[in-house]
């Protein structure tokens, strides 16, 4: 592997925006979908997290696709389900597009936690992680379920040595939370800013 699995998510948010700093809708859903390798290393414990991830980009995609044009950019989706009523249904795109930065978050601080504590193992890691950003918005059924899956994380030091591939892992693991974060904390800002960041799941 070239570089480390993070490399193409570090590719990919150089392209996220327009030149006016506008979120673009294809550019960023393929930058989640550049985490699925990450996530994958992970094996059975992020089974659940890769499934929501992967059927909320999904539902955005199927939305920007029926109109390339008018959904170019991200946050025109939430306008366009606020102006119908729609957005607080739980199968909206606003919905998925603030489930789906909620999962980012919860990588972002996972990644976050591995670099400034090393001697922690990767299920305290990932219980800290879950604890500081989806436990809050998480039913009894989905934080119980969630808990049972991260109980699965792997072997700290394997899952460094898998993810590493000729690269620094540390150091782009640094690059991804620094860079990445702040694209969520925008994403955040907007939902909030339309009464939208506050959902929680059923």
């Amino acid at each position: 592997m070239e570089g480390t699995v993070f490399t193409p998510c570090l590719e990919g948010m150089k392209h996220v925006k327009s030149e006016q700093g506008e979120m673009l809708t294809m550019p960023f859903l393929d930058l989640c979908k550049t985490l699925f390798p990450v996530l994958d290393k992970f094996g059975a414990a992020m089974t659940i997290v890769k499934s929501d991830i992967s059927g909320n980009i999904t539902r955005l995609e199927k939305n920007y696709l029926s109109d390339p044009d008018k959904y170019k950019y991200l946050y025109t989706i939430v306008q366009g389900e606020i102006e119908s009523g729609t957005a607080k249904g739980s199968s909206s795109c606003t919905n998925g597009l603030l489930w789906l930065t909620r999962a980012m978050d919860f990588l972002v601080e996972l990644c976050r936690n591995l670099v400034a504590h090393q001697d922690w193992s990767m299920s305290q890691a990932c219980g800290d992680s879950y604890q500081k950003t989806l436990k809050k918005w998480h039913g009894w059924f989905a934080s119980s379920t969630s808990s049972m899956g991260l109980k699965l994380a792997p072997d700290r030091k394997k899952f460094m040595e898998v993810t590493a591939g000729s690269g620094d892992i540390n150091a782009d693991m640094e690059r991804f939370f620094s860079e990445f974060g702040p694209l969520l904390q925008e994403n955040h800002k907007f939902l909030a800013s339309v009464g939208m960041d506050d959902m929680k799941a059923a």
